[in-house]
């Protein structure tokens, strides 16, 4: 029997409250995400101090991205057994005490328990999971729309912490930034607590009843994941999610050290990092109003295309004239970033609706980070074998072709889609 099923709660929901629900939802993945871009401005700092090679400072970064994808589902059933308070406090918790202690830390194994372990555990716990789950309560027919606003927190996230990391990088060393943004996160934790997540994790009326009738009717037999790991659409979601995310974190991880390195300025190299994500913000947006309103497939589509363009853009950069390309990098892969997010988890609440709807997304989640994660410690692999970025940029391009294969060569996808109201 799980706890928090809402229905009497929900009927006396006030009516600001699905606004509420939205703005939580950001606001979480605002600080889950850009907490965990910093460690970008961290490389040059930490390679400095201790001379460690790039792979093995990425592959700091991998092993957060992994843990956060892998303990997904785990963030699924905590949520649908103990309910979004304990889980968003546990985050929280977890989070602001890694990168607090991380200001002290001297070897690369302290990284990898502090940052890769405990940062990746607390940052699955405050991430997409959670708020997919919340939002698909509270919105029925722009539940896309509201995804994609949600999403827009990761955008924001980079585009406000990933700057403002490496001025206190400048101003006070990596240890200052580090045991700042732990501090910041632990003060949030109380006031997380206060919040009436009773009735925001019960949803609407109408959704929290048409949820406690389809648990009562659900059949004795296997869990709604097991079911949904015999189901090809699910292996499908799961295949567009993987690639996209090698694709995106084969150049995201070692973005910033790439532009210092053909000439800019870390602030420079930072803002850059930061503007893209301010463009996914629009990016995320977008991708769900028009997959509300056109259909999954153009949605993710357009999103591809602009990611792949702004690879081949990262490419030439490294000819030369990188100044006049950085534009259309920044534009075409800063706009695209992130932007499949909110089509796929509106696909998976719609094909998976129902009991252990979170438990299947955080599953395809964890898909997703494992690609995040292989995506990273390739970039530095490759950087280290060839002394240069451009092979990674080359398999980045062909892990989007594989990406956007599941919406051209099959229908399965299709049926999900919803007309426009």
């Amino acid at each position: 029997m799980h706890k928090n099923t809402g229905v009497a709660t929900a009927a006396a929901s006030p009516p600001g409250l699905p606004l509420l629900v939205l703005l939580l939802c950001f606001f979480f993945n605002f600080i889950g995400r850009g907490v965990g871009d910093t460690y970008m401005v961290f490389l040059l700092p930490l390679g400095a101090e201790f001379g460690w090679h790039r792979s093995q400072m990425t592959s700091v970064y991998s092993m957060l991205m992994v843990v956060s994808g892998l303990a997904s589902p785990l963030s699924g059933i905590v949520f649908e057994r103990w309910g979004a308070r304990v889980l968003y406090g546990a985050g929280l918790a977890l989070l602001g005490s890694a990168y607090f202690i991380a200001g002290q830390l001297t070897q690369l194994w302290q990284f990898y328990l502090c940052i890769g372990l405990v940062g990746g555990l607390g940052a699955s716990a405050i991430g997409m999971v959670p708020a997919a789950a919340l939002i698909s309560r509270w919105f029925d027919r722009r539940m896309s729309t509201a995804i994609g606003i949600a999403y827009a927190g990761f955008g924001c996230g980079s585009l406000v912490l990933v700057p403002l990391t490496q001025a206190l990088i400048d101003q006070g060393g990596w240890r200052e930034a580090y045991h700042a943004i732990g501090l910041t996160l632990l003060v949030l934790l109380p006031l997380s607590l206060l919040l009436p997540w009773g009735r925001i994790q019960a949803g609407q009326a109408t959704m929290a009843v048409r949820r406690a009738k389809a648990a009562a009717a659900l059949p004795a037999g296997p869990s709604p994941l097991r079911l949904a790991l015999k189901n090809k659409r699910f292996w499908l979601l799961v295949q567009v999610m993987f690639f996209t995310a090698m694709c995106i974190y084969l150049i995201s991880v070692q973005s910033v050290a790439y532009l210092v390195d053909i000439g800019f300025t870390p602030l420079q190299a930072a803002g850059a990092f930061g503007s893209a994500g301010m463009l996914s913000v629009i990016g995320v947006s977008a991708s769900g109003w028009i997959a509300d309103r056109f259909g999954h497939r153009p949605a993710a589509s357009l999103s591809f295309a602009g990611t792949f363009l702004g690879t081949v853009v990262l490419y030439l950069m490294s000819y030369g004239d990188a100044a006049w390309l950085l534009a259309g990098y920044v534009l075409l892969f800063g706009i695209c970033q992130g932007a499949r997010g909110p089509v796929i988890a509106s696909l998976s609440a719609r094909l998976f609706a129902g009991p252990g709807q979170a438990t299947i997304y955080g599953a395809i989640y964890a898909c997703m980070s494992v690609g995040s994660g292989l995506g990273a410690l390739l970039s530095g692999v490759l950087h280290d074998l060839t002394g240069g970025y451009r092979a990674a940029f080359t398999l980045s391009m062909a892990c989007v072709v594989l990406a956007a294969l599941p919406f051209w060569t099959t229908r399965l996808l299709i049926p999900a889609e919803r007309p426009a109201e």
